[in-house]
């Protein structure tokens, strides 16, 4: 139990213990700032998420190699037509239980100094006056905390970026949703996306140290739970198949020559042990990322809740924890209203980009899926395939993406 509680006045209340949450109140704890930071989710419920971490966060925060992960050097690709390449990466990536991920920055943040309070959903009063302070009260046992800066990081349905931000449409926000199963008992466990068929998004197989994240990521506004469901059941099923047979479709679609029997096999022991999740994520178009306000009057948002990830990939980690540092950075200089033009002229061209490419990415090009063509050409083309492993562990941007396409479309390797 923190010593800090109800009538007791925190600095900054961080609602929400994922990695901006934690991330942010972390930082501000070392710089001498008195933070509660919320944590609503419940123990055993972790973050409904692929828990792919880039290379660039990993560069730019070593110590998240501290927390358990699996760290990935090739990723297998395919085309919505099923078409495959084999990636291998110059810088690797990580892919993390949630569960653990955010067990080591929450307990970062509790060993720095912040007071870290379960107390389930909260409840949010404004302040009335310009000198009074923001009352957050749990709805499970009625305690209240005071602040005077409030921080939501508590995800895409925040319901107090709605309130200090407003809403987002359906056509502004992506679905993933997904199965957590067991690790094969025999044949390598590869990392996989799989770009859908007939649909804007793609599906992925993410080992982690004991279980394997699949999910498929698509556009909300566009969301068929039954057909997509299915879709994945069937990327799923293939995926077993190929660790037992690689000349075994990924897709059944593909090909007639998958083993009917071994694949109701598979799926049955798979519908036994399969433990499903589903979330939101933000997906903003150029027009929104400019409107959308972040920060106000004692108070900002950061992470999902600021509607930072990004359009194509809907890859938010990074995001999540730079907009904390960011946001530490201004509120520690005295300036927590400098965090919306630092976030802007930091990654705020790479969204918007993001958000600008999102239709073009997923749409045709020369009639057939730009994912097709784009997969094709990587396998005929080093430079090409060079430049897709570079956007996979991101270090590769959108803002500079034409062009080093176009430079790199000139080299035979």
């Amino acid at each position: 139990m923190c010593a800090l509680i109800n009538s007791c006045l925190y600095d900054v209340v961080v609602v929400g213990a994922g990695p901006a949450g934690s991330f942010a109140a972390e930082r501000l704890t070392r710089g001498g700032v008195k933070v509660a930071l919320f944590d609503g989710r419940p123990a055993d419920e972790p973050k409904a998420c692929g828990g792919g971490v880039t290379s660039k966060a990993l560069k730019a925060w070593p110590h998240l190699l501290e927390a358990a992960a699996r760290t990935v050097n090739e990723v297998e690709m395919y085309s919505p037509a099923g078409r495959g390449i084999r990636l291998k990466l110059k810088e690797p990536f990580a892919i993390y239980s949630r569960r653990a991920f955010d067990s080591h920055l929450r307990e970062r943040a509790r060993n720095a100094g912040a007071c870290v309070i379960s107390a389930g959903r909260v409840s949010v009063s404004a302040p009335k006056q310009n000198n009074e302070c923001w009352t957050i009260k749990s709805t499970n046992t009625g305690e209240q905390w005071k602040c005077r800066m409030l921080v939501a990081a508590d995800g895409a349905n925040s319901a107090i970026a709605r309130r200090l931000a407003g809403a987002l449409t359906n056509s502004e926000m992506e679905v993933a949703f997904g199965y957590r199963t067991p690790l094969p008992s025999s044949g390598d466990v590869e990392t996989v996306v799989a770009f859908l068929p007939r649909w804007a998004g793609y599906a992925w197989a993410f080992p982690r140290l004991d279980h394997i994240s699949f999910g498929i990521a698509t556009a909300q506004d566009d969301f068929d739970h039954h057909s997509l469901n299915c879709l994945l059941w069937d990327f799923m099923i293939g995926y077993y198949l190929k660790r037992e047979d690689a000349t075994s479709p990924l897709w059944s679609a593909a090909s007639n020559a998958r083993d009917k029997a071994r694949e109701k096999d598979v799926e049955e022991k798979l519908r036994a042990t399969a433990d499903r999740y589903a979330a939101r994520i933000p997906g903003l178009s150029p027009e929104t990322l400019d409107q959308r306000r972040t920060t106000g009057d004692g108070w900002a948002l950061l992470g999902d809740a600021a509607g930072f990830a990004d359009p194509v990939t809907g890859e938010g980690i990074y995001y999540a924890l730079r907009s904390a540092e960011l946001f530490a950075e201004a509120y520690l200089s005295g300036r927590p209203m400098d965090f919306e033009k630092m976030w802007r002229a930091d990654f705020g061209r790479e969204l918007r980009r993001a958000g600008q490419m999102r239709r073009r990415f997923y749409g045709s090009f020369h009639g057939a899926p730009f994912t097709d063509r784009l997969v094709d050409f990587a396998r005929l083309h080093g430079g090409i395939r060079r430049t897709l492993c570079e956007l996979v562990v991101g270090d590769q941007g959108y803002v500079n993406l034409k062009r080093t396409l176009v430079r790199r479309a000139a080299w035979p390797f």
